[in-house]
């Protein structure tokens, strides 16, 4: 029997239109004076103002920060936590995709603790605690709402992590009817990220890798396997957008507690160096980590098969296998979604700094089941153009 810790958010709302409750769920825990981190562009939308609506219905300022950007830098965290102090901000609520929630953890944290963000990288580092703090996702994908994880691009290309209990949020709320406007690459490719998360957290050799993640990553796993195609191609299909974001939540909980491996690792640097989003990262060298990583997984990835492909649940442990990964390899392009390097811009020779940055993540590499060298980075990457 394995000696483990599992932690989570320890209050979930969840259901179509469910934002209406945030007044009434969390207006009491967030204070009067609210701090609310997001990005132009779910304003513009529209999406923002029913929490806005819903917190001064419930008597509350509020001070709005739109500044976030995909794969936010240090100096948006800076300017937001600058505005919320500024501000006098009591709470903190987060809406928006996984840079905005994550954004919203720091912010969540600096204003309270007053600990410098170059000190609190890595894992458990953060010494103080955090304003209280809510956290409602837009997309199906990070599972940021439910992870002890923010993470920040430094310098130029870099990509680095804040890891620690005290940013697991106090509420997380889902509700799918802010989600019915994301577009379908962006439902594809966040959608991908979700599988990538449980997958990773199934197989993750992390000491703390335990029973109650893996038991999430599969249920999150036949979610997402189930919805995800309904999810891109019918976009307005509010039960399957519920789904995934139940199915992204769940995945969450489970890396939050046994983390993420190579996928992401190789992932990172994709996105640190050419701007592309973090879950089509993630899909571009998804199928060929699977491939390096199936002799030292075969018999978890087979166990895997059956719960994202219900067809393999018949078939031998080998057919489950190999129907795994070949699935995997197959369903971008089933969503369309671009499947090499190349078709993203990434020249051919800039493949082995690629390699470089990938073995820089060695908070995330040390949880991969087989070990990766650089040569077996840039093997993959070269698989992957």
């Amino acid at each position: 029997m394995s000696v483990f810790t599992f932690a989570t958010v320890p209050t979930i709302i969840a259901g179509p239109g469910s934002i209406a409750r945030l007044g009434d769920a969390a207006g009491a825990r967030l204070g009067a004076r609210v701090a609310v981190i997001s990005d132009d562009g779910l304003v513009r939308a529209g999406l923002v103002e029913p929490a806005l609506a819903a917190l001064r219905a419930g008597g509350a300022e509020v001070s709005l920060y739109t500044g976030v950007v995909a794969d936010p830098p240090e100096a948006i965290v800076e300017a937001a936590v600058a505005q919320a102090r500024a501000f006098g901000a009591t709470g903190v609520l987060g809406i928006g995709g996984g840079s905005s929630l994550d954004v919203a953890k720091l912010v969540a944290l600096l204003c309270r603790s007053e600990e410098q963000l170059a000190d609190i990288y890595g894992v458990g580092k953060v010494q103080g605690q955090r304003l209280p703090l809510v956290l409602v996702p837009t997309t199906a994908g990070t599972g940021s709402e439910v992870t002890p994880i923010a993470i920040i691009t430094t310098g130029e290309h870099e990509k680095k992590g804040v890891v620690s209990p005290v940013l697991l949020p106090d509420i997380a709320l889902l509700d799918a009817a802010l989600t019915l406007g994301l577009p379908p690459a962006v439902t594809a490719a966040t959608g991908i990220d979700a599988m990538v998360h449980a997958i990773e957290a199934f197989t993750s050799a992390s000491p703390n890798n335990n029973p109650v993640s893996r038991s999430l990553a599969k249920e999150a796993l036949r979610l997402l396997g189930a919805h995800i195609e309904t999810a891109v191609l019918q976009g307005t299909d509010l039960e399957a957008r519920q789904a995934m974001l139940i199915g992204s939540m769940l995945a969450g909980q489970a890396f939050a507690n046994a983390p993420v491996a190579a996928v992401h690792a190789l992932a990172y640097p994709i996105g640190g160096r050419y701007h592309v989003p973090h879950g089509l990262s993630n899909s571009l060298v998804l199928p060929h980590v699977l491939r390096f990583n199936a002799p030292a997984c075969s018999a978890a990835y087979a166990e895997l098969a059956p719960c994202l492909f219900a067809h393999l649940g018949g078939s031998t442990p080998e057919q489950r296998l190999t129907g795994f990964i070949d699935g995997l390899s197959a369903l971008p392009g089933r969503l369309n979604l671009p499947q090499r390097l190349r078709d993203v811009g990434i020249p051919r020779d800039k493949l082995s700094l690629l390699a470089d940055d990938a073995m820089e993540q060695t908070r995330l590499l040390v949880n991969n089941p087989r070990p990766v060298s650089r040569a077996d980075a840039l093997a993959i990457y070269e698989a992957a153009w």
